[in-house]
């Protein structure tokens, strides 16, 4: 039962993937906590970490 309701969405993981961009063009750009810009490279693999709170 497990294996039949995981192909299709194995299948839906591989479609999606297939139709995603292969890489970005343009640096990202977003603001930080003090509205200062921030980019991230886009040449080699960046990891970031988006932290929200609610106060």
């Amino acid at each position: 039962m497990k294996l039949k309701s995981l192909i299709p969405f194995l299948i839906a993981v591989l479609l999606l993937s297939a139709c995603g961009q292969g890489g970005m063009d343009e640096p990202v750009t977003l603001l930080n906590q003090d509205k200062e810009e921030v980019t991230f490279p886009t040449g080699k693999p960046v990891v970031f970490f988006f932290i929200t709170s609610y106060t």
